[in-house]
């Protein structure tokens, strides 16, 4: 017996309806991404390794999708260090590339490569699938698309500003709820410094950016496991739990973080882009969260994420600037914001919202019936002009029974049925079906497309 087919965990098949849906999302996007005069590119789904690698920083490197050398990629390699089962000397030997994890990294490439093809400041915009070695969960996927915008080339803060109504911009237009929550690194980096330990930064920020997932509690076990004193966490706390408006706890960050230059330039930052903003209007909530970290370690000042108000759901959006980025690629000195929309959380919660506009599923507005060969070349004929007119039609491809092909326009839910048949032949005309109510008309083809447009 053949085996049964099955595909690999973390990714999804999916069909003609959900594609329709799909579509729906990253047209919305697409759309608004060009409103605000980003242009697209695209990056390979492969990257070297020596590109991806350190970038995203410990735990991210453990979630590469490493791609084996082609051909006979044993050879060279140390017998030994195959039976040492030393996994990560033995993928740098075998695995030259890697999928990449996200589209972020190959977009620093990318400006490296071409930057003497580019205009300064570049923004861009990027609509691909990534891949990530992570446990497949609810809203987690291990292939999944990423929907970004980036600004390269550019320190002001105006661009943080001009995100968050694209942000908002995109749920208004898909009906969506947000709350975005917004931090700046160098907050973090203060409040490493203000404890004694800016050696520290990543491990406090990759423990604290687990807060929203395993609590205040479980998260300060982490920074203590990670070798932070309690007189460090002790004064971390407080600043994980503020409350109040958001120029409050700005006023609390001034207080907590006293002298500390860093941590008052982030919060200098923080407060352009905040009154920036709320000066434009937001229909989202916009919310200070100083336990906000994305792991990222290349981020450097703002930090972005968006959380969907009405769906239990991880982070649909999040983003930030970093500025030296494209340093390890040669090119020191040049700034970089962006965001990346999360194209499958977007997807699932859509779905859960029941947030799709009606007749999104993409089929024919007109399928026209065949009753035989002279009913189908007079059918092909009208059909063809429908298409020059952007109506989109199709026809019934064998001579079947009535029943079947309105069961057929039923089951695509096409909205009208064309027939044309000895009589419609004779009097040069079609019979138009409207599947809704029912109601049939008889119409020239020019009344036809008039009817249709």
């Amino acid at each position: 017996m053949a085996q049964k087919p099955s595909i690999p965990k973390g990714t999804r098949d999916f069909t003609p309806a959900e594609m329709a849906r799909r579509n729906y999302i990253f047209d919305t996007i697409r759309d608004v991404f060009h409103l605000f005069g980003y242009r697209q590119i695209e990056t390979p789904a492969m990257e070297n390794l020596s590109t991806l690698m350190g970038k995203y920083g410990e735990e991210g490197d453990k979630l590469l999708f490493k791609i084996l050398n082609s051909g006979d990629f044993l050879r060279g390699v140390d017998p030994k260090l195959i039976e040492s089962g030393d996994c990560g000397k033995l993928a740098a030997k075998l695995c030259e590339k890697g999928l990449r994890y996200d589209l972020t990294v190959p977009f620093a490439r990318f400006v490296v490569m071409h930057r003497n093809e580019l205009s300064f400041p570049f923004k861009r915009f990027q609509i691909q699938p990534v891949w990530r070695a992570d446990r497949p969960q609810k809203g987690r996927y291990r292939e999944f698309y990423q929907c970004d915008a980036d600004v390269v080339g550019s320190d002001s803060l105006l661009n943080e500003i001009e995100l968050l109504q694209l942000i908002d911009e995109v749920f208004s237009r898909l009906g969506v709820r947000i709350t975005i929550k917004l931090n700046n690194r160098k907050v973090l980096a203060g409040i490493a410094e203000l404890v004694g330990a800016p050696e520290k930064i990543v491990d406090i920020t990759v423990a604290i950016d687990k807060i929203d997932k395993i609590g205040l509690d479980n998260v300060k076990a982490e920074l203590s496991e990670r070798g932070l004193s309690v007189e460090a966490i002790d004064k971390i706390t407080p600043l994980l739990s503020l409350s109040g408006s958001n120029a409050e706890k700005l006023s609390k960050l001034e207080e907590l973080l006293g002298s500390n230059e860093i941590g008052r330039k982030g919060i200098d930052e923080l407060r352009e882009v905040m009154d920036g903003t709320e000066r434009l209007g937001l229909r989202a909530m916009l919310e200070l969260d100083v336990s906000l970290a994305r792991g990222l370690n290349y981020y450097t000042g703002t930090i972005i994420e968006v959380k969907a108000r009405d769906v239990e759901i991880g982070s649909i959006t999040g983003g930030g600037r970093y500025d030296n980025l494209t340093g390890v690629f040669g090119l020191p000195g040049v700034s970089g914001v962006g965001i990346s929309f999360g194209a499958d959380r977007i997807y699932d919660v859509l779905n859960t919202l029941e947030l799709y506009p009606a007749n999104i599923e993409g089929a024919a507005k007109v399928m026209f019936t065949n009753f035989g060969p002279a009913e189908a070349a007079r059918s092909l004929e009208i059909i063809k002009q429908l298409r020059t007119n952007g109506i989109a039609a199709e026809i019934y491809p064998d001579t079947a029974k009535m029943k079947k092909q309105m069961g057929r326009a039923d089951t695509l839910a096409i909205p009208y049925v064309a027939i044309i048949g000895e009589t419609e032949l004779q009097n040069d005309c079609v019979t138009l079906k409207d599947m809704n109510s029912g109601e049939q008309r008889q119409l020239s083809t020019e009344e036809l497309i008039k009817a249709l447009s």
